[in-house]
């Protein structure tokens, strides 16, 4: 074993392991030799690793007693409390405990601990509804701090719970991540106010779309298959949401709003209640509920007046259609 590397166990609680089946479109053609070369030794990932049953068991033993430094915990998927706060609606196979109190214990232990995706985050759709399994995220449940861990709780490196959130996360998140946490490059300065990684969290999903310039003219898609700016009537929560999804593209090559869905925020505490259909965009008097980020409602309203006024016969048009109907005007760019 290598004494250096920068060991991470790899936990699966309640979800769908949407962001394991994520991680694996990571932009590589050698996921394992990935992390090598980022000094990443991965102890165990219950769908990625070869060991099971006992060794598995023997493993988080040595953890536990010390003889395995664990240097990050990933806890994937939301942490099931019930019924009445036992736990055992999830219990780690072959132990006959609760995952609750594998890790609680093992959390105490690490150098770090990560929450991969908004399950583990904030709670996410395991939360959603009437919630009978009393499901919460490592140390929030939606916006509100605390969770199975509790708000005070900080890791051996000093740092509060590590919110790599998503539905699914982007791979490009998780690496990233891991690999600055190997080179004692992130550090608590380096999460946003919820606790999330800034090389990521620190933009908005509105940045990079290729919708903008529909955005710009408050040209407004009005059904699934049009190209404009999906805010004002299709749900699109871009302008609001913390994520590099367009400037960081999936699979190289994709984004929600570039597949022609919006934005449902799910990198945000809360997104699977909305308070609405995803696909809709709550108003009063006309003006949607959910206004840009930074941007004050009466400096919102006259931007959207001018620049629908404004808005020039090809974008117009281009909005409610599904396909490029006028294309842009052949105009000399010379100044002379």
């Amino acid at each position: 074993m290598d004494e250096q590397a920068f060991n991470v166990l790899w936990l699966q609680s309640g979800g769908c392991g949407g962001c394991s089946m994520s991680l694996l479109c990571a932009d590589t053609t050698d996921f394992h030799g990935q992390l090598r070369d980022a000094g990443i030794r991965l102890l165990w990932h219950p769908s990625l690793s070869l060991e099971t049953g006992g060794d598995v068991l023997a493993l988080l033993d040595d953890v536990l007693q010390g003889r395995v430094r664990l240097d990050a915990l990933c806890v994937e998927g939301a942490l099931l409390r019930g019924p009445n706060g036992t736990g055992r609606f999830h219990l780690l196979a072959g132990t006959g405990l609760p995952m609750i109190d594998w890790v609680q214990r093992l959390a105490a232990r690490a150098g770090v601990v990560a929450a991969i995706g908004s399950c583990a985050a904030w709670g996410g759709i395991t939360a959603g509804g009437a919630n009978p399994t009393d499901a919460c995220g490592l140390q929030y449940e939606d916006e509100r701090i605390g969770g199975l861990l509790g708000a005070a709780f900080r890791s051996g490196r000093g740092l509060p719970v590590v919110n790599v959130a998503g539905c699914p996360t982007h791979p490009g998140w998780v690496l990233d991540t891991l690999m600055a946490l190997a080179a004692g490059e992130l550090q608590a300065d380096d999460l946003d106010a919820l606790g999330r990684p800034r090389l990521y969290a620190d933009q908005l999903v509105h940045h990079g779309c290729t919708r903008n310039e529909f955005y710009e003219f408050k040209a407004s898609a009005e059904k699934p298959s049009d190209l404009g700016c999906m805010m004002e009537h299709m749900g699109c929560k871009g302008t609001q949401v913390h994520a590099d999804c367009n400037t960081r593209l999936w699979n190289g090559e994709g984004s929600c709003t570039r597949g022609g869905y919006a934005c449902i925020a799910c990198t945000e505490p809360g997104f699977q209640e909305p308070g609405h259909p995803f696909h809709e965009t709550p108003k009063i008097a006309g003006i949607p509920i959910g206004l840009p980020t930074d941007m004050p409602k009466a400096w919102f309203v006259a931007l959207a007046s001018l620049s629908k006024s404004a808005t020039p016969k090809r974008v117009k048009v281009n909005a409610t259609a599904d396909h490029r109907v006028v294309t842009p005007a052949i105009k000399r760019t010379r100044l002379k």
